[in-house]
């Protein structure tokens, strides 16, 4: 089977990368840079080896770096952004702050002659995110791509089989960027397209019944799509060594907790038990503004009450969960930089009675763990299930978190999700924001003030980036002049039309 190393420095996008080559039926593995030597590498059997993007300046004192003896090992190398900047430098040239400034979002690119772009139009639109630049090629390099502000906006080697571009083919904000990836895969590194979900879910099964073996695995089970998958997964591995505990916490949307336990109970066909502990979250949650520190609390207490229920239970030695890779990069990792934490990942307590945390899902994104969901056998109906944060509605509350202003989001967050159903509309997203703004308003002659409502809905495929929706005016028009008048406490509705980035999907 050929596969694709992705040879992590530390970017936002790098499991992306390992995505879009999973996508082409081409096996791909992202291994941070410092887990793996040069000589791991050799006896590996790659075709190809991609260098992601990173936060850092490659002449930094203390940042990422290789061994340059990778570009000798004859393996066809792409790097990307940071990874373009360190293969510029591994090989001789030069790196230093970008002449013309820094280059962020949608840029017009001019390619020239290269086996990347076979293709690729002259003129296309890329995604740029750098303020450093390659300004020295090194020897035996050309350049391929420009762009106003970046004379070398892509380099390579051709009988060295070494590329790198300054911009993310990754993302699809990249018009031509899946080309570009393509282009790499097969006609620079030549792999062939045998690699399927289905051997993803065979090595997984695999994996976890040797190495679980004999151990009883107390899942978290939100009721989402990602925490049912792993359920399922997991179960065909070890049986009735897995034991799925539903906490209710009091912050799901309106009557989604007796639809978790009546549904999901009954479908995955494996143990759960409901912990209700709305009392509990919300007095551990009184008085907190603080978004991180919300994600924090949730984190904690759901493994508390995970630990509690685990010791009336037997012995227990794993705590799995239905992590995925947003939620990983996203809180931050190696030399990653946090943007928010997630409540199963950055919000973990640093002990716990648990030996092991399992996420079988983890170096996925939602796009794969729905694939993986339907090879499974779930109904459509959970595996299309519209996504929810782990600490539910904490992250959609603004400001400090009470039970009146919970009422107020689930019934507003219920009237919009109804009427873009309404309208056929399918964003791949969509919920309501409590924000903590109050709002002049008038209603029968006389004046209000209450909140403001923030609508969002976006469309996506890997959740990694994210395209406000253009829904219908009428189905705006509708949600808005219902929720003003249905939903006491609310003055005001406005609609989010901000992509990712600059934004995340949720707003804390």
């Amino acid at each position: 089977m050929d596969k694709i190393l992705v040879l992590d420095f530390g970017g936002q996008y790098d499991q992306l990368i390992a995505r879009r080559v999973r996508s082409m039926s081409v096996y791909a593995q992202t291994v941070p840079y410092r887990k793996i030597t040069c000589e791991q590498i050799a006896r590996g059997g790659w075709s190809g080896i991609i260098f992601t993007g990173g936060p850092r300046s490659v002449y930094d004192d203390d940042a990422p770096s290789f061994d340059p003896a990778i570009l000798s090992l004859g393996i066809p190398i792409l790097g990307i952004c940071y990874g373009h900047q360190l293969l510029a430098r591994l090989a001789g040239g030069v790196v230093a702050p970008a002449e013309g400034g820094s280059e962020y979002g949608k840029t017009r690119l001019s390619v020239g002659e290269c086996p990347l772009f076979s293709g690729v139009p002259r003129e296309s639109v890329c995604w740029m995110s750098h303020t450093d630049a390659v300004c020295v090629l090194p020897d035996g390099f050309a350049a391929a791509a420009r762009t106003e502000r970046c004379g070398i906006a892509a380099m390579y080697h051709r009988d060295r089989r070494l590329y790198g571009v300054q911009f993310h083919p990754e993302v699809t904000h990249t018009e031509y960027g899946a080309l570009v990836l393509r282009n790499f895969v097969f006609a620079v590194c030549g792999c062939r397209p045998d690699w399927q979900m289905d051997d993803f879910i065979r090595s997984s099964v695999e994996t976890y019944k040797r190495e679980l073996a004999g151990k009883r695995v107390l899942l978290a089970l939100s009721g989402g799509v990602d925490s049912s998958v792993a359920a399922v997964l997991l179960h065909r591995a070890i049986g009735e060594n897995l034991v799925c505990v539903f906490v209710d916490h009091g912050l799901m949307r309106k009557g989604e907790g007796d639809e978790i336990e009546r549904v999901i109970g009954r479908q995955l066909g494996v143990r759960m038990i409901r912990v209700r502990a709305e009392d509990r979250f919300l007095a551990r949650l009184a008085g907190v503004a603080d978004p991180e520190k919300k994600r924090h609390i949730i984190g904690e207490e759901f493994v508390r009450v995970f630990e509690e229920t685990a010791a009336g239970l037997g012995r227990i030695e794993c705590l799995a969960q239905g992590t995925i890779y947003p939620d990983v990069i996203e809180s931050g990792k190696g030399d990653s930089a946090v943007i928010k934490s997630h409540h199963n990942v950055g919000g973990l307590p640093e002990v716990m009675a648990f030996e092991r945390i399992v996420e079988p899902l983890r170096d996925l994104f939602k796009d794969e763990v729905r694939e993986v969901g339907e090879k499974l056998g779930l109904p459509s109906s959970l595996v299309r299930r519209q996504p929810f944060p782990g600490p539910g509605l904490a992250v959609r509350v603004i400001g400090e978190i009470t039970r009146e202003k919970l009422e107020i989001l689930r019934s507003a967050d219920a009237i919009f999700r109804e009427e873009v159903d309404k309208a056929g509309a399918r964003p791949d997203q969509y919920f309501a924001v409590l924000t903590d703004t109050r709002s002049v308003g008038v209603m029968g002659d006389a004046r209000t003030y209450g909140y403001a409502v923030a609508l969002r809905a976006v469309s996506t495929d890997d959740f990694m980036t994210a395209e406000w929706s253009r829904l219908p005016y009428e189905a705006l028009e509708a949600a808005s002049s219902r929720i003003v008048n249905e939903v006491k406490g609310v003055a005001r509705v406005v609609y989010d039309i901000t992509s990712k980035p600059p934004a995340t999907v949720e707003w804390e």
